[in-house]
């Protein structure tokens, strides 16, 4: 059997499959296993990520009916969108894997689907035209539609649509200082989300390591909050509140675990429901001024170049810094900190 043919005979249980890994894919990025991503990106405000898991469960429904034009039109226009996707990521210097493995699952899907155009066959001049095949739609009157047109319609639209971020929710106001713990000549700058799950992993295997640390009078210790979104963003502020009237590290600790609790046991994104929660949680706080705090917190996330939490960043001199991304590569690197300090 020849491998066309092979691929025919097996095209609509791989398509399903194939469409069926691009939303998990989506649901996993959704939840984010060991590093998240602050990369985002909405269509007409819908989360890019919605838009992934429909647009595959589409993929499903025509492909399940043999509708395989549709298939191929939709798997087309998929690559227009993910051409600017890539140009984007790359503009930015900021790269998704999950988007990067999605992309992929389209990619072979269109492999799998594609059919060479009768009209290149005929004429190669047409072949810049039809190199990606044809389609026909004949309820609506169209016969041999290029796939090409319809990837540069794909493309075209999400330029026109698609709202992107690659920096954290702060704002641009004065700069005054960040709540730090302890002091000495060596660093640690955590940087973490409060909705994100490894986030939360390492700052509970960590927290009796922090005060190690600390306990040496040698380690200087700062919590950065990256943001992914406006609820976000009012958890970090609350944390600012709490540090303003308490700046212990056994009260900072304590704040940030029930914050981490909030944010993904209590699923709370509203500021008045965080704020009953933290009454509730015998929390205190004082307000203050966090737009002067936020825009020195971007400055440092950009100068350390954070494109995912949890990040941390040890400084042992001005010369010697080192990067650790994901729970486990930072509880590495903080034992190994915690061996040079005996």
């Amino acid at each position: 059997m020849k491998l066309s043919e092979y691929i025919k005979k097996y095209r609509l249980p791989v398509t399903i499959v194939l469409a069926l890994t691009g939303i998990g894919l989506m649901l996993y990025y959704d939840y984010c296993d060991t590093v998240c991503s602050f990369l985002r990106g909405d269509i007409f405000g819908i989360d890019l990520k919605w838009i992934g898991i429909a647009y595959m469960a589409i993929i499903i429904i025509f492909t399940a009916f043999q509708q395989f034009d549709f298939v191929r039109a939709l798997l087309a226009a998929g690559l227009g969108v993910e051409i600017y996707l890539y140009s984007f990521q790359i503009q930015n210097s900021v790269y998704c894997p999950f988007c990067l493995a999605f992309s992929v699952v389209v990619i072979l899907s269109f492999i799998i689907n594609y059919e060479a155009s009768p009209a290149w066959r005929e004429n190669q001049r047409k072949m810049w035209l039809y190199f990606l095949g044809e389609v026909n739609f004949p309820m609506f009157k169209i016969k041999k539609l290029p796939l090409a047109m319809v990837a540069l319609i794909g493309y075209f639209f999400v330029f026109l649509t698609f709202t992107g971020s690659v920096t954290p929710v702060y704002g641009q106001d004065k700069i005054t200082g960040i709540p730090s713990l302890g002091k000495g000549p060596y660093e640690v700058m955590m940087f973490s989300n409060y909705f994100c799950p490894p986030c939360r992993k390492i700052d509970t295997k960590a927290e009796p390591l922090f005060k190690e640390l600390l306990g040496t009078g040698k380690v200087k210790i700062i919590f950065i909050d990256v943001p992914f979104s406006s609820p976000a963003a009012i958890y970090a502020k609350y944390y600012l509140y709490a540090a303003n009237i308490d700046p212990s590290a056994e009260n900072i600790l304590h704040v940030r675990n029930i914050l981490f609790e909030a944010a993904q046991g209590m699923r709370i994104k509203d500021e008045n429901a965080l704020a009953t929660y933290l009454k509730e949680k015998k929390v205190s706080w004082k307000t203050m001024d966090e737009k002067s705090v936020f825009p020195l917190m971007s400055v440092v996330i950009k100068e350390n170049q954070i494109n995912a939490t949890p990040t941390c960043v040890i400084k042992y001199s001005e010369k010697d810094i080192k990067k650790y991304v994901g729970d486990d590569e930072i509880w590495r690197g903080l034992t190994e900190l915690k061996k040079q300090l005996k």
